[in-house]
């Protein structure tokens, strides 16, 4: 039988080593002209401006993740009205007061675990637990998101490997009575970020500063 979910981004789940995990988020800006969607539990990476967007390229590149994005917060220039989001729509879609920061609330604990749907079979449980403790990028839907605005992305079962340079690191299989099928789509991973933008040391430890294109 199919899996009842299989692709909902990166959904946080708690902290390595049972800490309690706060949900707690940071706060952020968007740049008010940012035209691209940033989806709800959709990675998101810091630029050298001093706001932050969607990751980019997912096997790796030049910088390191800042965590996922929970909402944001925009005061809107008809009703002058703070007003509440889960996702950022992009300038296009929403009308900004830009006397006012666009807030972004990011899950950006570098010990935060999350769960992640497999895109594709992993043939069995001995299969997934064999890809433990190796590591993986998302797959080809990590920009896109749903009609109420959830990330849609899901863990790139054909990435699975020990580079370290992917993004995600596996480190279990959840428990989930409604996700059990490892011959189909949607088995429930567990994963850290990688290369945190905010842990002491990671794969970019020669990088002092934020660059202006995604992960």
């Amino acid at each position: 039988m199919a899996n009842a979910n299989t692709a909902y981004g990166l959904r946080p789940i708690g902290l390595v080593g049972s800490g309690v995990n706060s949900t707690g988020v940071t706060q952020y800006e968007i740049a008010s002209n940012n035209t691209n969607a940033i989806y709800q539990y959709g990675l998101c990476v810091p630029l050298t401006a001093g706001v932050i967007t969607f990751a980019g390229a997912t096997s790796g590149g030049t910088t390191p993740a800042l965590g996922v994005l929970m909402g944001v917060e925009y005061v809107d220039s008809v009703t002058k009205k703070p007003t509440f989001l889960s996702y950022w729509p992009g300038s296009g879609s929403v009308s900004v007061d830009t006397n006012h920061p666009v807030k972004a609330f990011v899950a950006d604990n570098p010990n935060q675990l999350f769960k992640v749907a497999s895109d594709a079979t992993l043939t069995n449980r001995a299969t997934a637990q064999a890809a433990v403790f190796a590591n993986a990028s998302l797959g080809t839907s990590a920009r896109t998101g749903t009609s109420i605005g959830n990330s849609n992305s899901a863990l790139g079962v054909s990435t699975i490997a020990a580079t370290a340079t992917l993004p995600l690191r596996i480190v279990g299989i959840m428990d989930d009575a409604g996700n059990t099928d490892f011959a189909s789509a949607g088995i429930p991973m567990i994963v850290r970020i990688n290369a945190h933008y905010n842990a002491n040391t990671s794969r970019f430890d020669s990088q002092t500063t934020a660059t202006s294109t995604g992960l």
